[in-house]
């Protein structure tokens, strides 16, 4: 496969801004040099920068932590875990959404996805929790 090049278009770049601010510089700036220059995953990443980030994050018709939460839900509805675990991370360290809101919208996602996407969406939310707690006591 040939080199793989990003259109750095107007949508692309306010895509990639865009997702470094919601999902946190570090983990942006980690995952994107893993696709950089990639052939196989370039196109993927144009897409979802261009329409994921800048088409509908962008969007100014829901407020961000909304969004935030939204997202939550509908990953644990389709028990996406390793991506309902980067958008916990994401609105708990980055888009002040609490642990406790967390938590409702995994109970309200429970009642309407079903008790086993529930389960496994706790599941995934409480590990990260508990690696956060065990960071902080590390640090005391």
């Amino acid at each position: 496969m040939p080199k793989f090049e990003f259109d750095k278009n107007e949508r692309f770049v306010n895509g990639q801004a865009l997702r470094r601010r919601i999902l946190g510089a570090a983990y942006h700036d980690a995952s994107s040099t893993q696709a950089e220059d990639d052939p196989f995953m370039g196109p993927l990443r144009q897409l979802n920068a261009e329409y994921v980030w800048n088409s509908i994050w962008g969007r100014p018709g829901l407020p961000e932590k909304t969004r935030r939460l939204i997202n939550i839900a509908m990953l644990a509805a389709v028990n996406r875990q390793p991506e309902l675990r980067t958008h916990v991370r994401a609105a708990f360290q980055v888009g002040g959404v609490s642990k406790d809101e967390i938590m409702e919208v995994l109970l309200h996602t429970t009642v309407y996805a079903g008790v086993p996407a529930g389960v496994d969406a706790f599941r995934t939310a409480k590990a990260y929790f508990d690696e956060v707690e065990k960071g902080k006591k590390a640090e005391a």
